[in-house]
């Protein structure tokens, strides 16, 4: 008898120990997935923060994918800055809009964000994907799209155009021939 309840006892603190170090392994990968999309949320504001107001283009290009940079070789990276000098200086805070989530519950994080950038007389719409596949944030994707106005209603819609008057009647063949392009009956 002794003997089954030291047996039993030795497996309880077993069940017990392997139920912490499981409960312990669930709270790691919980808070680690937390920090991961914290940390994801504040990449994709420094990235908006530097690319579109700081215009750096050195942080740019040493933060995109290996595919992004297949996407944006350096003239292209240089066109793409350009385009966003060009705008000027943003007018009033930008506000990132976007989430974090994972590939497989815990692991690949990835986020996509968009923001409206406002400048004095126009505003552009800003799109940005990032992901963390091996040691550090990267640039997926991304787009700075020009709009011609400030925040106004868009042009009116333009008024459907006026029903097209009939074709004039083709010249009219005689009813026993057959219309041009067929074959005559076979027989």
């Amino acid at each position: 008898m002794k003997l089954r309840s030291k047996s039993s006892g030795q497996i309880i603190a077993i069940l017990v120990i392997v139920l912490g170090l499981v409960g312990v392994g669930f709270w790691w990968l919980y808070s680690n997935k937390q920090q991961m999309a914290k940390d994801g949320q504040a990449f994709a504001h420094e990235a908006t923060q530097r690319i579109v107001v700081q215009h750096d283009l050195n942080f740019f290009g040493s933060h995109l994918s290996p595919q992004a940079r297949m996407n944006f070789p350096v003239s292209a990276q240089q066109e793409f800055m350009n385009d966003i000098v060009q705008m000027g200086s943003p007018v009033g805070a930008i506000d990132l809009q976007g989430q974090m989530e994972f590939q497989s519950q815990f692991f690949e994080p990835h986020g996509a964000f968009h923001a409206r950038i406002n400048y004095a007389a126009r505003y552009a719409d800003f799109d940005l994907s990032i992901s963390h596949p091996v040691g550090r944030w990267q640039i997926d994707t991304i787009a700075f799209v020009r709009q011609s106005e400030q925040l106004g209603p868009g042009p009116a819609p333009a008024a459907p155009p006026a029903p097209a008057a009939p074709p004039p009647p083709a010249a009219s063949l005689p009813p026993s021939a057959p219309p041009a392009g067929s074959a005559p009956p076979g027989g």
